[in-house]
């Protein structure tokens, strides 16, 4: 059982009925759906934390279904990013509507739906991200202005017993030594609480590291960095030659895509998700 924290208890009835209004339109439409963010946090970890949007998670295939339902609800919607995020608004309220995430790596998909949590969010019933993917979404938020890794490590020390470390490993694939990462950091912030990470998890990421070769990190000039921030690498690809690790082969973005998520930077600031 998740611990039921209702971190929309000092939300103004506007924005509460609001956000409970977008919930049973989406379920009317027959639009799976999955809370996530900071009500999704305080009721794995009991951290409340007040913010100023609510984050909803779809299907690829069913953003546009979702903002077009509540659309003819009267708000305003908009596919900001055509690559991962709609929103919908009420006056000065937002519900994000995430199926991806700015880099384009984390797609939500069904498996996220087959391991969603019941819970409770203002006072409904409600299916939450799973703590595996909301782990595997928040390792690549690395900006000046935003990180998430205390968020991650809050995440292990209050569920490390039931992740499902196995599914956590498939997940991160090729990015594991973002997730090495950061249960090494884990160990360094809780150093009574390194028991909680599997050994077995350790020993399999240590053996990967050990085995493979120096030469593999030259062989392509590429900078992931812009995985982890969408502005502090710029520089890389623009200026030093660096092939942009969001653009396929190794991504999944197009140029058209990046530079409209380039462009959002100016406009509300680089910490976005």
């Amino acid at each position: 059982m998740q611990t039921k924290q209702d971190v929309g208890n000092d939300l103004g009835p506007e924005t509460r009925r609001f956000y409970l209004h977008v919930l049973d339109v989406l379920e009317a439409a027959a639009v799976p759906c999955l809370v996530g963010g900071a009500y999704a946090l305080a009721c794995y970890t009991g951290i409340v934390r007040h913010t100023k949007d609510f984050d909803i998670f779809v299907r690829p295939g069913d953003c546009q279904r979702a903002l077009d339902a509540l659309a003819a609800q009267g708000y305003s919607t908009e596919l900001t990013f055509s690559h991962w995020l709609g929103k919908a608004l009420h006056g000065d309220d937002v519900v994000d509507l995430i199926f991806s995430s700015g880099n384009g790596v984390v797609e939500v998909d069904d498996a996220w739906f087959e391991h969603a949590v019941d819970s409770e969010v203002l006072g409904r019933p409600a299916r939450l991200c799973p703590a595996e993917e909301i782990i595997w979404s928040k390792a690549f938020v690395m900006e000046r202005e935003r990180y998430d890794g205390a968020d991650i490590a809050h995440l292990i020390r209050a569920r490390a017993s039931d992740l499902d470390w196995t599914r956590l490993l498939r997940r991160f694939d090729r990015h594991w030594r973002l997730l090495l990462v950061y249960l090494i950091l884990f160990g360094y912030t809780y150093p009574a609480e390194r028991s909680r990470i599997p050994a077995w998890v350790l020993q399999e990421l240590f053996v990967r590291f050990q085995q493979e070769p120096c030469s593999a990190a030259v062989a392509d000039p590429v900078c992931q960095g812009t995985l982890l921030s969408r502005a502090q690498y710029l520089v890389d690809v623009e200026s030093w030659g660096y092939r942009d690790a969001r653009l396929e082969p190794s991504g999944t973005m197009s140029p058209e895509a990046i530079a409209h998520w380039t462009a959002g930077i100016a406009i509300d600031g680089p910490d976005a998700h």
